[in-house]
């Protein structure tokens, strides 16, 4: 289970460090991307970097501090914070009627969970 995790980690890290693109690309090319990126749309540029700053930052404790040995505490830490960010993201898609679109983000979330659950629990790096 422990290599799972750690397959899980690095999509779930490549993703974010993706997603940390909203810190530079502009609002307006980053709806032209299509449909299912309007979204941004709704919310302010200050908004959308800090979204992408979050997502830097999860991508970074996801799997930094257990590669370097410094606070692996915080790999699960990243991952629930990732599991907030991905819940808030289904929301977003439920409030909007983007449900076509909402699968990506389920699953996302569903991977981000069982991160947190196997990091916090049987494969935990403090046990």
């Amino acid at each position: 289970m422990n290599v799972a995790l750690w397959i899980i980690a690095g999509v779930l890290a490549a993703v974010c460090l993706v997603g940390s693109s909203k810190m530079f690309v502009p609002q307006e090319k980053l709806a032209a991307m299509g449909s299912s990126a309007q979204w941004v749309l709704e919310f302010s540029p200050g908004a959308l970097k800090a979204i992408g700053a979050v997502e830097l930052l999860a991508a970074a404790g996801l799997i930094l501090p257990a590669v370097l040995d410094i606070a692996p505490v915080l790999v699960p830490l990243a991952a629930t914070g990732l599991v907030l960010l991905f819940a808030c993201a289904v929301t977003m898609r439920l409030r909007r009627g983007e449900k076509a679109t909402i699968a990506g983000d389920l699953i996302y979330l569903a991977l981000a969970t069982f991160v947190a659950w196997g990091r916090f629990g049987p494969e935990s790096f403090t046990g």
